[in-house]
């Protein structure tokens, strides 16, 4: 058996994590968490306060070749955040409370060292998440990874009261569409970026830009929830405006957008100089500074937009609802 020591594991560093693991599942332990990690199953209490008709919310999501970037330029400690904001995002696009979070992390050679770095990752998702970190699987496939090549998903799940689901059903023409900013790239668009930039432009000078963590938005829309009716929300992956923000709109209704209402990240006017990539792709394949859109009625756009920058986050007008057919226009 190979120990902590022998790995190359800061012994100091692993107890500290298992400590806030334990911590952190202690303090949820009031909003359902039964037991703590390590056991067959994560146990969670099916009790929920205040709701008259709650419903789940699941979500399950992966970073992408992002995972590659991160093993080129050698840092591993963020993409946990990714992995989990990739999940809870998505939960809180219909309004729920993501609860509790599993990860699946597959290798073809455990190193230890750098699995406490994901894992280190995604226990500070879950606690700007809000969720708990419940369980989990680590597997060793060698024959099919390899060797310190790694891939990995994540699993969440949330809870709304039935009557509070957002699926963009009350959008109306006239509502404005309000976008909050996003870090950067996020999780997608990897497979185009790995083609523009080189190893040594990912080891060095854009190392930071392209991995920046996804922005969990869990905390702002929470408190958004209590104060202003939002009537849509999308969360903005792959896929980008065009294909995310039309699965929210009702029939009847399109968007229309203004690509200067924001400003649009340096790094991503790097992508398209150096890929050619048009407008409209660009718009396609990536977020272009916006990570979460929200849709609701024009007098209450400046009250979120106050609420928003509270989480230390820029939002933007960035359009309006239109008569139309599902569609984005840019």
């Amino acid at each position: 058996m190979i120990t902590y020591k022998e790995a190359g594991v800061d012994i100091d560093k692993a107890n500290k994590f298992v400590r806030s693991l334990k911590q952190m599942n202690k303090n949820f332990a009031k909003q359902g968490v039964i037991g703590s990690i390590g056991g067959f199953s994560g146990l969670f209490s099916a009790k929920f306060k205040g709701m008259k008709e709650p419903v789940l919310a699941s979500s399950t999501d992966g970073v992408g070749t992002k995972l590659i970037v991160a093993g080129i330029a050698g840092k591993h400690d963020t993409i946990g955040i990714d992995l989990v904001g990739m999940c809870v995002n998505d939960i809180i696009a219909c309004g729920a409370k993501p609860l509790f979070f599993l990860d699946y992390f597959a290798t073809g050679r455990l190193d230890l060292e750098k699995t406490f770095q994901v894992m280190k990752g995604i226990l500070n998702g879950c606690k700007e998440a809000q969720c708990s970190l419940i369980g989990g699987e680590t597997a060793e496939l060698p024959g099919l990874y390899k060797d310190e090549d790694y891939d990995m998903a994540g699993f969440a799940i949330g809870v709304v009261d039935r009557s509070k689901i957002i699926d963009g059903t009350k959008i109306r023409v006239g509502d404005v569409v309000l976008g909050i900013e996003s870090s950067g790239p996020h999780s997608n668009g990897y497979s185009l970026i790995r083609k523009v930039f080189s190893k040594g432009d990912i080891k060095g000078k854009y190392k930071k830009a392209l991995l920046k963590p996804t922005i969990i938005y869990v905390k702002p829309v929470l408190a958004l929830l209590d104060k202003v009716n939002i009537n849509g929300i999308a969360h903005i992956t792959g896929g980008g405006f065009y294909d995310n923000i039309s699965r929210i709109l009702p029939r009847g209704c399109s968007v229309v957008l203004s690509p200067h209402s924001w400003k649009v990240p340096d790094i991503f006017n790097i992508i398209q100089e150096r890929s050619g990539l048009d407008k409209r792709n660009m718009y396609l394949t990536f977020n272009m500074g916006i990570g979460l859109v929200l849709v609701l009625k024009r007098e209450h756009a400046k009250k979120a937009q106050k609420i928003i920058k509270r989480f230390g986050l820029k939002s933007a007008i960035m359009g309006e609802v239109t008569n139309g057919d599902r569609k984005v226009v840019i």
